[in-house]
């Protein structure tokens, strides 16, 4: 359920470059957000009016870019830009990018056989079970750097499916042995399934991935292997909405997802962002090939593999990327004047670098219980919570167990979310939906 704010009368003026909207604002239910009668927004663009936002989040957004843009486009960090970051997948598009490419690669037989056809130097985080219902699925008849006959071999599809899942098809881990808070293997994978292909191959997968899924009809399943995935993927237009009026406001935008950066890339330039602005899992490439290996990041060499962006890692690669922090310091929070003014995500993968945003920070509710835990109790006043702008989830039937087990530690295991002052966060209602 998606409720919204209708703007019954508004007048504006100019005021210093700006323009101040005031607005009266009404809505039903128990559940009206209050109303923000004196709205800055900014004289070179605001968002749009017509796409609808959960309550006042479209004046919260458009008082922030007011407040810390300047009217240009495309402003850089280096110059003092104000920066903007958006996780990808489900935050900025509905549904996930680096799974519809791996889909596709696996329903068009893209899929090379790793060394000695052996599974393991895929990823150090494959568990042997996994390494052995991959061998036994897809077999050692194919010589390495071969396709395999993904398209037709379906128990070798359904294991890869599985694995991408997190799990073998009989139900036991996939991985084992990693730091949750600067990984996901499963992520990890999907890119290094892209291995012992040139970037220009893995560029033209991703375009062919990108059409077949904006073509599907919306809602759509497909088919691999024999299990049925996500078949559809859309652009959220008001994200979209969202990214056009920050970089006229003279925000530096940039993305920074787990899905393979040569996938992001492809998809972000919808939005007209730059390569270099779209920052994702990096493989190591060699001789214009990608290998199974990762860059590395906060002092962790390359092909260790440990770190992705994700949680934790994507802190580091925002700061050694953008900020140019080398060593371990690049998993650390910078100061304010270092840091971005805005982020937008949608799922624990994105709760570190959300927090270190100084100004606001827009999240997608797809009910995630240590992201929900931080947004709901918005203890700085920073936090926006916006259902999904497609199909959003239903309400959370019991209240997201922060006081207890909603925080993952490096370990695997559950704990209770605290504030940067650690103190620990109360269990908190699902409000927002």
């Amino acid at each position: 359920m998606v409720k919204s704010i209708p703007t019954r009368t508004v007048w504006m003026c100019a005021l210093s470059g700006a323009l101040l909207l005031t607005a009266s604002c009404s809505s039903s239910g128990d559940d009206a957000a209050a109303a923000t009668p004196d709205v800055a927004v900014s004289s070179c663009g605001a968002l749009d009016p017509a796409l609808e936002w959960y309550g006042d989040n479209r004046q919260r957004l458009d008082r922030m870019i007011a407040e810390k843009g300047t009217c240009g486009v495309d402003g850089d960090v280096a110059d003092g830009a104000p920066l903007a970051l958006f996780d990808w997948d489900n935050t900025v598009v509905k549904n996930d990018i680096g799974s519809a490419t791996a889909y596709w690669m696996i329903k068009n037989d893209k899929i090379l056989q790793p060394e000695g056809a052996d599974w393991a130097t895929t990823s150090r985080f494959l568990t042997p079970d996994a390494v052995a219902a991959l061998g036994a699925a897809c077999g050692a008849e194919m010589a390495p750097g071969s396709p395999l006959p993904t398209g037709s071999d379906l128990d070798c599809a359904d294991e890869m499916v599985a694995v991408l899942d997190d799990e073998t098809t009989s139900g036991k881990p996939a991985f084992a042995g990693y730091d949750h808070r600067r990984t996901k293997p499963a992520y990890a994978w999907a890119a290094a399934l892209m291995g012992g292909h040139s970037v220009d191959e893995v560029t033209e997968y991703a375009r062919a991935a990108r059409a077949e899924n904006l073509a599907a009809p919306e809602g759509a399943a497909q088919t691999v292997g024999t299990t049925e995935v996500d078949g559809y993927v859309r652009y959220y237009p008001q994200i979209v909405d969202l990214v056009k009026v920050l970089r006229t406001n003279g925000f530096d935008v940039r993305i920074i997802s787990a899905s393979a950066e040569p996938v992001v890339r492809v998809w972000s330039e919808e939005l007209g962002l730059a390569p270099e602005r779209a920052m994702g899992v990096r493989p190591v490439v060699e001789n214009g090939v990608l290998t199974r290996h990762l860059v590395g990041c906060g002092g962790v060499a390359d092909g260790d593999d440990s770190v992705i962006p994700y949680i934790d890692g994507k802190r580091c690669q925002v700061n050694e990327v953008v900020f140019g922090v080398s060593g371990p310091a690049a998993f650390d929070q910078l100061p304010a004047d270092r840091r971005q003014v805005f982020a937008a995500g949608d799922s624990v993968t994105d709760v570190t670098f959300l927090g270190d945003a100084t100004g606001a920070r827009l999240v997608i509710n797809r009910n995630n219980a240590e992201l929900m835990c931080n947004a709901y109790d918005n203890s700085d006043d920073r936090w926006l919570v916006n259902p999904m702008f497609l199909d959003p989830k239903n309400r959370a039937e019991e209240p997201y167990p922060c006081s207890t087990k909603a925080y993952t530690a490096a370990d695997g295991g559950k704990g209770a979310v605290h504030r940067v002052d650690g103190s620990v966060i109360g269990d908190q209602v699902d409000s927002v939906y």
